[in-house]
C-alpha cells in the first residue's frame, strides 16, 4: 500500500530490570488483551529482540486515537509495573510511510 489508512503510530522501547524480563514478557503479552479494547487501535505488536529488550509497534487510524491510546490502560499498566523497568520506556510518535497488510 503506497498510501496508508492507519498513518499515525507509536514504537516504544521498554527495557527489564535485572531478574524481571519475565514478568515484563507476562505483562506485555496480557496487555493484548488492552490494545483489542481500544476501538482507534488499529494494530499492536509486542516483541522482544534480547531477553531484556522489547517493542511495541501501534498503528491508529488518526491521531486522536493515537492521543487517546497515549493516555490509555496499556500507559497506565506499565506506570503501575515501574518495578519490572529497567529505565523509562522510550515512546515515540511515528508516521507510517508505507504498509503491507495481508
Amino acid at each position: 500500500m503506497s498510501a496508508p489508512s492507519l498513518p499515525y503510530a507509536f514504537v516504544a522501547k521498554i527495557v527489564a530490570a535485572d531478574g524481571q524480563h519475565d514478568a515484563l514478557a507476562t505483562l506485555l503479552a496480557s496487555a493484548v488483551d488492552l490494545a483489542n479494547e481500544e476501538e482507534g487501535t488499529i494494530v499492536w505488536f509486542a516483541v522482544r529482540t534480547d531477553p531484556n529488550t522489547f517493542w511495541i509497534f501501534d498503528a491508529f487510524r488518526d491521531e486522536a486515537a493515537r492521543n487517546v491510546h497515549a493516555n490509555g490502560a496499556i500507559v497506565e499498566a506499565l506506570t503501575s509495573n515501574q518495578q519490572l523497568l529497567g529505565a523509562a520506556p522510550e515512546i515515540l510518535p511515528a508516521d507510517v510511510l508505507a504498509v503491507k497488510l495481508p
